[in-house]
């Protein structure tokens, strides 16, 4: 049997979820994923959730969601993470007591698939964290003996090292190891040897004319002259679209397939 899974990287504000709104009826239509998943933590005009701005992705047919270090910057995001029937988890390497969860089992049909969220410690500025490797080690032992289809990983992570680091340690281990946070689709889409997809970075789901997601000018300007504006976010015009699709063997939870999806719709 088959499991198909579609992964929206990071969606930026505004424009990237009503870009998620317009291209997945056809996306479904042409991939017919059985799991639709999405990068929230740029939900909310680019940092955390609110309740609107995350029901209107799950309106548009996303499943579940995966975060990373921004998902905590917005106060309404955090009563949001306490609720169990809130379809999105954070990070598993926060400290013991930090809210939320970091890895859920899903039921997705009559199969159960893991998904493990994980933030990467280099170049990252977050105190406390654990090492992301051993956070999966214990997460992945905890459940050896339970029945699942696959086992999704998003390592939200800055350094492509240890994104590629964190994929030949989970080969063979897990089904998909997506790699998040950079906003910049990667060209690495692969199976690696044991049978786990692997891509260093999905991308984004943002406006083409930014600077990874934000308007250009802001960040031209904070270069060209120490300017300190805060980031806005275009919310129409050229949209990059950047996903990937998985398939997956349930009954060995190796991968069958991967592909990058990298479209631009106007909104």
């Amino acid at each position: 049997m088959k499991l198909t899974v579609l992964f929206f990287g990071d969606v930026d504000g505004k424009i990237g979820r009503r870009a998620v709104s317009k291209i997945l009826p056809s996306l479904k239509k042409q991939y017919s994923p059985d799991l639709v998943m999405a990068n929230v933590e740029n939900l909310a005009h680019g940092k955390g959730i609110t309740e609107k701005t995350l029901q209107e992705l799950l309106d548009a047919g996303v499943d579940f969601c995966t975060s990373g270090n921004h998902i905590f910057k917005r106060e309404a995001g955090l009563n949001l993470l306490e609720k169990k029937s809130v379809p999105v988890i954070r990070p598993a390497n926060y400290p013991d007591g930090t809210i939320g969860r970091g890895y859920e089992i899903i039921e997705v049909g009559t199969k159960k698939v893991l998904v493990i969220n994980l933030l990467g410690k280099v170049f990252i500025d977050e105190k406390d964290i654990a090492c992301p490797f051993h956070t999966l080690n214990d997460i992945l032992e905890e459940h050896s003996q339970t029945d699942l289809a696959g086992i999704i990983v998003d390592i939200h992570a800055e350094a492509t090292s240890e994104k590629v680091a964190i994929g030949w340690h989970a080969d063979g281990k897990v089904s998909a190891v997506l790699g998040t946070h950079t906003h910049i689709p990667t060209a690495d889409a692969k199976i690696l040897p044991q049978g786990t997809a692997y891509i260093t970075d999905v991308g984004m789901v943002g406006a083409v004319e930014s600077v990874l997601g934000v308007k250009k000018d802001i960040i031209l300007n904070r270069f060209l002259n120490n300017s300190k504006e805060s980031f806005e976010f275009p919310e129409e015009g050229l949209t990059q679209v950047n996903a990937v699709v998985v398939e997956i063997d349930s009954g060995t939870r190796k991968a069958i397939s991967v592909k990058l999806i990298n479209k631009q719709i106007t909104i």
